[in-house]
């Protein structure tokens, strides 16, 4: 599987999609943003194009002529995703500290860039993961209405998560209200969130491979 991946690093990955990161993580220094939009670009322009390219470049027939189980084939495509859906996270956060530096008094109106948003964030790409993978492995080439399907699960999820963190006060409190200031609070919700994301992709992962087992390369 280590094979594989690395394959998909270097022949699957156009390098820009390794530079896209730092280009939509920096809209994170408009002040009090749709945040949400900055990882979203990864589900709008990264998943739809890389798999775009797989089926262009026949890489379903080229891969199935290698000497490598299925199992191997959807781990390392699965980690593939998870690895450029971490590097988004990461340069997301990283801007987002910046953010919140150049404006320490901003009154958000939408998520700030809090511990606990990026833990939604990681709720909202398992959302994706799940529907993606499931839907993409039904035939490991057609990934256009897996892409519609999960990509408008993702969009939901973020709008439902924004008007509830406006109507109601609960949601708000957490992270907008003095949860937002309780490290505790905060990190909880990370960790839950985390742990979600994890169940989720595993459970894509497993989807996948029991439907690509049908399929005939």
């Amino acid at each position: 599987m280590y094979n594989l991946l690395l394959k998909e690093l270097k022949l699957g990955v156009n390098p820009f999609f390794y530079i896209l990161p730092l280009l939509t993580g920096a809209l994170m220094l408009i002040p009090g943003w749709l945040y949400f939009l900055v990882i979203l670009y990864f589900c709008f322009i990264t998943v739809p194009n890389l798999f775009g390219g797989y089926k262009s470049q026949n890489d379903l027939m080229f891969t199935g002529m290698l000497p490598v189980a299925k199992k191997d084939i959807v781990k390392a495509k699965v980690a593939l995703i998870v690895l450029l859906e971490l590097l988004h996270i990461v340069i997301a956060v990283i801007y987002g500290l910046i953010s919140v530096r150049l404006y320490p008094n901003l009154t958000y109106y939408f998520f700030a860039p809090s511990i606990g948003f990026w833990g939604l964030c990681l709720v909202m790409l398992a959302i994706f993961n799940l529907l993606f993978i499931a839907m993409y492995y039904k035939t490991a080439y057609k990934y256009g209405a897996a892409s519609i399907v999960s990509i408008t699960a993702a969009t939901l999820f973020a709008g439902g998560a924004e008007w509830l963190g406006i109507q109601s006060p609960l949601v708000h409190d957490l992270f907008k209200g003095s949860g937002a200031d309780s490290i505790t609070t905060q990190l909880s919700i990370l960790f839950a969130c985390i742990a979600i994301f994890a169940i989720f992709t595993f459970l894509a992962y497993h989807i996948g491979y029991k439907r690509f087992l049908k399929v005939e390369i």
